[in-house]
């Protein structure tokens, strides 16, 4: 039953992965699989070589773009099954198994291409391979882990958050502490690190522009959303986030699940206490982050994982909780949890597809970033064959989200631009410089009307802007507005794309 649950969860995804347009971000990721590196500004490489991998067997198409995250949370929702069987049963596989088709934050992470899909992967692979390598203290088991490791930080650097969780419940559990003896985690280690060895090059070589930035987002000098350094107005948004993610009901399980884990007595300690500093040391560093800058809510996903075996294992059979003296009625408030996260994840995916749900336009998350690109990408086609030299001009967004949509969106797939002048830093700036598109005509879209007034900064010559409505039709309200946005024609590029820091403090600022 477990297998079978986890194969219909993957045919659902692949099924409809190719049905809804690509979100802004995942039209980035894709871009980067154009520009193949050794590292980017925003995040290691492997989201790249990924898309490229399954474009090029598949084709440039919405499919082929999601396919490599798709897959990344079947295999994560395998590993974590069989570190469920591996240590209590499967029964609380199959508890495992419905916990990551059902919630929402692994639905997202398989459904929308980023980093975080492939992370999930990385993590939950580590962990299994880290659970049986404490255990029996083999090389071959501690190598595995290393090399997951390595793979996770060629994904995203969250993944450097599993040393000090594993360090802990080595640390914190009698039955482990001996393993760090042991020269085998140690080599474990090296291999992990030889592996992300690429990233660190390509950082030397470009004045460690992804640690800058991380740094920034984590609240760097200059970064972040900040007040003061402590702050208590960040934590409901992040509380909220985390619970509307995992669902309400499941969130207070993992709670409570962190202190039954170690007050109770109904799993064996040294397992308990290996789920909980798998899970909890992640969710605490992004708590404590919180203090300071606000958190996006899919950060801790990796703090997820074992906690869904954790509380598999403390919830997963009326029999066991009459045995530990549990009240059956708290194993029916977890089947409950478990069907409000299924139903919350399958109005979401449909609200993909269509507006099954009565929110207002400026309310559906999932239609402003998944609707009318294909629309506006037609509409700039026919500008640019309008323009004096269509052969000769380029097109901009004024934030890569628009630029990369009009990438993928028109006719051919042209190379955009991104004019990160006024905005903020990003990996086009490693692409484009000036003098690749001196005295070149374009065509930009925008989203706030008063920039045209800067845009003479950088062509000689600019037309009155034009608003272009992005609508979308549906049951409950008719045609209603997504976006509105703003395009303009330019003449006689003059240079200046690159980011200009409007803080010499600021953390991203090359000295």
């Amino acid at each position: 039953m477990t297998w079978l649950v986890l194969g219909l969860g993957l045919i659902v995804r692949l099924c409809m992965s190719g049905q809804f347009l690509l979100a802004p971000d995942e039209a980035y990721y894709w871009q980067w699989s154009r520009y193949l590196a050794l590292g980017y500004h925003d995040h290691p490489p492997m989201i790249a070589w990924a898309i490229w991998l399954a474009t090029q067997l598949l084709g440039h198409t919405e499919f082929a773009v999601r396919l490599p995250t798709v897959l990344a949370l079947a295999f994560a929702s395998v590993y974590l099954c069989l570190l469920a069987r591996y240590w209590f049963s499967w029964q609380t596989a199959l508890q495992v198994a419905l916990l990551s088709q059902g919630v929402l934050l692994m639905t997202g992470s398989a459904l929308i291409a980023t980093p975080d899909g492939m992370l999930l992967l990385c993590w939950a692979a580590a962990c299994y391979h880290a659970a049986r390598a404490v255990e029996r203290d083999t090389l071959l088991q501690w190598l595995l882990t290393g090399i997951w490791f390595g793979l996770g930080m060629l994904t995203k650097y969250t993944m450097l958050l599993f040393l000090p969780s594993l360090f802990f419940a080595i640390v914190f559990t009698t039955a482990y502490r001996q393993r760090l003896l042991s020269i085998r985690p140690w080599l474990g280690l090296v291999v992990g690190c030889m592996l992300f060895t690429p990233v660190i090059l390509w950082n030397m070589e470009n004045n460690w522009v992804t640690f800058r930035h991380v740094l920034f987002q984590g609240g760097g000098q200059g970064g972040g959303d900040q007040g003061p350094f402590f702050t208590l107005s960040f934590l409901p948004e992040f509380f909220g986030a985390q619970a509307a993610l995992v669902s309400p009901l499941i969130f207070l399980c993992i709670l409570a699940g962190w202190v039954k884990g170690w007050a109770g007595n109904q799993l064996p300690r040294a397992q308990a206490s290996f789920l909980i500093w798998m899970s909890l040391t992640t969710f605490l560093v992004f708590t404590l982050l919180a203090l300071h800058v606000r958190i996006y809510g899919n950060w801790p996903a990796p703090a997820y994982l074992t906690a869904f075996v954790l509380i598999a294992a403390l919830y997963n059979s009326p029999g066991q909780a009459r045995k530990t003296g549990q009240k059956v009625s708290r194993y029916y408030l977890w089947w409950f949890g478990l069907g409000l996260s299924f139903v919350a994840s399958m109005l979401i995916m449909a609200q993909l597809l269509y507006p099954v749900l009565p929110l207002r336009a400026e309310l559906d998350r999932a239609a402003q970033e998944t609707r009318g690109w294909d629309t506006l990408g037609e509409l700039v086609d026919k500008e640019v064959q309008g323009m004096p030299q269509p052969d000769e001009t380029f097109v901009f967004g004024l934030r890569y989200q628009f630029a990369s949509e009009l990438a993928f969106y028109m006719q051919e797939q042209p190379h955009t631009v991104s004019i990160n002048r006024w905005s903020r830093p990003n990996v086009y700036d490693f692409w484009f410089q000036d003098e690749m598109l001196l005295g070149q005509d374009a065509v930009g879209i925008f989203e706030h009307e008063p920039v045209i007034t800067v845009l003479p900064e950088v062509f000689e010559r600019v037309d009155p802007v034009e608003p272009v409505t992005i609508k979308r039709t549906g049951p409950w309200f008719g045609e209603e507005k997504l976006h509105t946005l703003y395009l303009a024609r330019c003449y006689g590029f003059k240079g200046g794309l690159a980011w200009i820091p409007k803080n010499p403090a600021d953390v991203r600022a090359v000295q």
